[in-house]
């Protein structure tokens, strides 16, 4: 199982944002993740300096969202679309990019409703529930 650390993280991002900025070719993963830091303009500063964006920490105290955590959740996110795990959420994604007219809006209703998820399984002790992040997912629609 990849469990990339913190720093691993953020340099695949501002590394990433560099070879596409530079018009390096990227290979699938960067492509993808290079498309959703092209929708958040408000982190390129932040993607353009790697040593800040290692030294940066975002706690809930700041109120500030983790540009990494949201950027990764969109990876995530994509990738259970793409293979429609857990079972029915490409078509929940379909209805609520229909719904909202944006994929990156129905990414952010869904992005809501993995990290509720991920809290309660953290709470828990506990794997993710698939089932009930789906039956948030549908009631979203």
């Amino acid at each position: 199982m990849f469990n990339p650390t913190r720093e691993e993280v953020r340099r695949f991002f501002c590394n990433t944002w560099k070879k596409k900025t530079d018009g390096h070719i990227l290979d699938p993963m960067e492509t993808l993740a290079s498309d959703w830091m092209a929708e958040h303009p408000e982190y390129h500063t932040l993607l353009r300096d790697p040593e800040g964006a290692l030294s940066e920490d975002y706690t809930p105290e700041r109120g500030e969202t983790n540009p990494f955590l949201h950027l990764s959740m969109h990876l995530s996110i994509s990738e259970q679309i793409s293979i429609n795990q857990p079972p029915g959420i490409k078509e929940v994604a379909e209805k609520l990019t229909k719904k909202t007219g944006s994929e990156h809006e129905a990414q952010h209703l869904i992005m809501e409703c993995l990290g509720q998820a991920m809290w309660e399984a953290q709470r828990e002790g506990q794997p993710l529930n698939p089932e009930n992040y789906l039956e948030a997912l549908k009631r979203l629609v």
